[in-house]
């Protein structure tokens, strides 16, 4: 596996940890609907939405903050995944679209967390 899709696995197990320390429940990992590809799809600790989160991950000091990289392509095809997940497993609690902004520096890991990134409607 090429170095940079190992360092992103890496990030994602990371926010994995990250949100299950804060009490989320992760329903699915890298699901995907047709180019749509949702990193963490995931409960939150008050049970009353779904967080559809959004991973960008890069090493100590990028030259733009992670987050920015979440273009209105990216959240079109995050929405439209999101939109199908509810569909087919039958939710019906209300969707929310997190980014987890990561930085590597060493070891340690620099975690940022923007609930209600962005709305489906913007």
């Amino acid at each position: 596996m090429a170095q940079h899709m190992l360092f992103g696995k890496e990030a994602e197990n990371e926010a994995v940890r990250f949100l299950k320390e804060k009490g989320y429940e992760i329903l699915h990992r890298n699901w995907r609907y047709l180019k749509a590809e949702i990193d963490i799809i995931a409960l939150t600790p008050d049970k009353n939405q779904i967080a559809i989160v959004e991973v960008k991950a890069r090493k100590k000091n990028p030259l733009v903050e992670p987050e920015l990289a979440v273009n209105r392509k990216k959240k079109n095809m995050l929405i439209s995944g999101a939109d199908q997940f509810v569909i087919s497993n039958d939710i019906e609690l209300e969707c929310r679209f997190d980014i987890i902004s990561i930085e590597k520096s060493g070891k340690e890991w620099l975690i940022n967390h923007i609930e209600n990134a962005f709305a489906a409607y913007e």
